[in-house]
């Protein structure tokens, strides 16, 4: 069984924002990349999925880019990225739920037609009288 963990690669560089001396030595940013184009754990319509739904994030190589720059830690930006990752695959190949047809109630025809003659007759009072 091949994990998702396997294919991907990272890169760490110089968080931005305050900090002092820490953020100017350390490099806590991760930056994740996820070759959705030769990923073997993803099927062809799998891929196909992933790379509509996500094409935002994705560049022209075909890599899935995340960076990640939340907390000081190098390991926990790791973890935040990769659970990101998770998240937006398994969104993106969840498939879409249909949308069931339904009639308008009893109560909110009448509603309707209720409202249609209270503006109705707001109109009819606002013409003038014939005398």
């Amino acid at each position: 069984m091949i994990n998702l963990e396997t294919e991907l690669s990272f890169t760490a560089s110089r968080s931005s924002g305050p900090g002092g001396q820490h953020v100017n030595k350390v490099n806590t940013r991760v930056i994740l990349h996820f070759d959705v184009l030769n990923s073997k754990i993803l099927n062809q319509h799998q891929k196909q999925v992933v790379l509509d739904k996500l094409r935002n994030r994705i560049n022209k190589e075909g890599h899935l880019v995340i960076a990640c720059e939340e907390t000081r830690s190098q390991l926990r930006n790791k973890e935040i990225g990769v659970a990101l990752l998770h998240q937006l695959i398994h969104q993106a190949l969840k498939p879409a739920v249909k949308r069931k047809a339904t009639k308008p109630t009893r109560t909110s025809k009448l509603k309707r037609l209720k409202n249609k003659k209270i503006h109705g007759d707001k109109k009819a009072n606002r013409r003038k009288l014939d005398l």
